[in-house]
């Protein structure tokens, strides 16, 4: 065995840290918002005004032809952790935090959208990148906290539910080969 491979009690918990990443990241931010909304989206738009939070539109794995917002990931994933009413205040943490960090996103994406690309030099993309990976693990922490919170709420069989819930995000059937 070569001694650069981890070995099981190191590998399983990234193992399994990966999935639940893959899926804490998937519901805070969305896939990159289309350039005549990103262009709505500037500081002191009515959209970015409004009390609700704004639909993040993204593509999900499963439906890739269905614009999906942050407030159907919200729903989708209440209704898979069947959050109870008893669970209801720490669930709404959880989902400010999501909006939250798409409202986040949404305003660095428009901010992206707004400087010419011809004018950015590679200095700039990657600060401009150094922001985005910021504010995704700021994202991270704050979803990470709500969750914990709400997850030690629950009782074991609804752990579970949420565990599986993560580890199989991500992982639907493969394209077919040949």
């Amino acid at each position: 065995m070569s001694s650069l491979a981890p070995s099981s009690p190191i590998f399983f918990p990234l193992a399994r840290t990966a999935p639940i990443a893959v899926l804490i990241a998937a519901a805070i931010f969305a896939c990159p918002v289309p350039s005549a909304q990103a262009e709505s989206l500037k500081v002191g738009s009515p959209l970015l005004a409004q009390t609700a939070p704004p639909a993040v539109p993204s593509v999900s794995p499963m439906n890739a032809d269905k614009p999906e917002s942050v407030d159907d990931r919200i729903s989708d994933l209440h209704d898979k952790l069947q959050i109870t009413p008893a669970q209801t205040a720490k669930w709404n943490d959880v989902a400010k935090a999501m909006r939250d960090n798409a409202i986040q996103m949404e305003k660095l994406v428009a901010d992206k959208k707004a400087q010419p690309a011809q004018s950015m030099t590679a200095i700039d993309d990657l600060m401009t990148y150094q922001k985005f990976a910021q504010a995704h693990v700021d994202g991270l922490k704050r979803l990470t906290a709500a969750f914990k919170a709400l997850y030690d709420s629950m009782p074991s069989s609804q752990k579970l539910t949420a565990d599986k819930t993560f580890a199989n995000f991500g992982r639907g059937t493969p394209p077919a080969r040949g």
